[in-house]
Parts: C-alpha cells; structure tokens; sequence
C-alpha cells in the first residue's frame, strides 16, 4: 500500500511504499511524518494544491506546537 508522508520541517512530500521511518531528502529530517492523503487523492492534485496541502499542514502542526 502506497503512503503518502509529509516533512514536519520542510513541508516535502514523498509517497512510499512498505517503510515505517522515512526521511526527507530536502531537508534531511530524519522522520516524515504520514499524512491522511491517499494515492489517489494525491495523484489528482496539481503541484499548487499540493503546496497548498503543505502549506496548511505546516501552519496547523506548528500552531499546536506553540500553544
């Protein structure tokens, strides 16, 4: 089953298939985190809806972090 995880630092995206641990390779944070994203919905969007996806992950998860 193809996952779709995020980077908590850099916002990348990366689909993987069969790992747990996944590091980033722009940034590299050595744990990605899974998103709620799956293939399908993913491979829909274009490049922007993906930043936009990103964008808006790492404004929600960094504002929990600050509370």
């Amino acid at each position: 089953m193809m996952k779709i995880y995020i980077c908590p630092q850099c916002g990348w995206l990366r689909v993987v298939s069969r790992r747990k641990d996944v590091e980033c390779h722009k940034c590299d944070c050595m744990q990605m985190r899974l998103t709620n994203l799956d293939l399908e919905k993913f491979g829909n969007m274009t490049e922007k809806e993906r930043q936009d996806y990103a964008d808006a992950w790492l404004y929600i998860h960094n504002r929990q972090k600050g509370q």
